[in-house]
């Protein structure tokens, strides 16, 4: 039975494209700002199609790595499914983190919940994030806030697609983005949470999957205004499609930040320099790395900064800041640096 629907995943997703419901333009008003300091990182790229994940743990359920379109992605498979990082701290939560992913749900599902993502504190779960069609549900010790996405997005417009979602914490506020959307803001939750999970409900025959997480430290604008002032900033919130130069559109927030405080300081120049991690060959590291560059720089031009302000270049792999043999490592070393001149 496994074997059938791990047939019917594949023959539903090889060929079609990965892409998202929005593009760049949507996003101009988008302010989410990852986190700095990655803490977890996960694109399934290294865990075998057919496999349970390599980076996570199987608390309940089911769930299998496979390829949907041209990426891997894990497919939640089971009721009762939860998993959880394998992170080496035990406790590894700060006080401010951003957490990044994108998910797909199946339109069998109509208004059933899609990924739930659980902040725990030992065994409990204080804090449950609940995504969906169209509301969106915090159930919190303070009690249960929902928010809803713009009634054009709901619905079939909503499923069967790839969407961005994106949580901001930052002492006791909670911010739920998706997409573009800012669908709800928690002004203050009293919790501690140390770690997190990742739950889901899925029956059989219906699609309910999840890629490219991310779990960062960190995501203040202010501390990027500080960076830029103090002439260095790292960005992991720049992303960009696999081996492309093209900027995912959930990276502008980001890039929005890094523009006002450009526009706001028009004496500031900055070198944009683009890094890799040491997957591949050293050439095409370095010609995708200049290409990433000029990606950003063009998107800032965009937004109304004078091109004379910006410097390029590709550095490609010769400059981690972290090592290349883990996934977390690799991670740190794809980034876009920002030097000032």
């Amino acid at each position: 039975m496994k074997n059938l629907i791990l047939i019917l995943f594949l023959s539903l997703f090889l060929g079609t494209a990965s892409v998202f419901a929005q593009d760049i333009k949507a996003y101009q008003n988008y302010d989410f700002v990852a986190g700095d300091k990655i803490i977890f990182s996960d694109d399934f790229s290294d865990s075998q199609t057919g496999e349970f994940s390599t980076h996570w743990k199987l608390n309940g359920g089911q769930g299998v790595v496979n390829m949907a379109g041209d990426e891997k992605a894990f497919f939640i498979t089971k009721y009762y499914t939860a998993l959880s990082p394998r992170v080496k701290i035990p406790n590894y939560l700060p006080k401010e983190f951003t957490i990044e992913f994108d998910t797909w749900l199946d339109a069998a599902y109509d208004s059933n919940n899609g990924v739930i993502i659980c902040f725990k504190n030992g065994d409990d779960c204080p804090v449950r994030i609940t995504t969906n069609n169209s509301q969106w549900i915090c159930e919190n010790p303070e009690g249960r806030l929902t928010g809803e996405l713009p009634k054009s997005v709901v619905g079939e417009d909503y499923f069967n697609k790839w969407h961005h979602v994106a949580i901001a914490v930052k002492g006791g506020q909670i911010k739920i983005y998706c997409d573009q959307y800012r669908v709800l803001v928690v002004p203050e939750v009293a919790f501690k949470a140390t770690t997190i999970a990742v739950l889901g409900d899925a029956s059989d025959g219906m699609n309910m999957m999840f890629k490219n997480f991310k779990l960062a430290a960190g995501g203040d604008m202010n501390l990027i205004g500080k960076a830029f002032t103090d002439g260095k900033y790292i960005s992991h919130g720049i992303n960009f499609d696999v081996n492309k130069s093209s900027i995912k559109p959930a990276s502008m927030g980001e890039i929005n930040a890094i523009a006002k405080i450009l526009k706001d300081n028009p004496a500031l120049k900055f070198e944009v320099g683009g890094h890799t991690d040491s997957d591949g060959d050293d050439a095409s590291n370095m010609k995708l790395s200049e290409a990433r560059a000029n990606a950003v720089k063009n998107q800032l031009v965009a937004l109304g900064i004078d091109a004379n302000r910006l410097a390029t270049k590709g550095y490609g792999e010769t400059k981690p800041i972290a090592p290349n043999t883990t996934f977390e490592g690799k991670a740190e070393n794809r980034r876009v640096e920002f030097v000032k001149m």
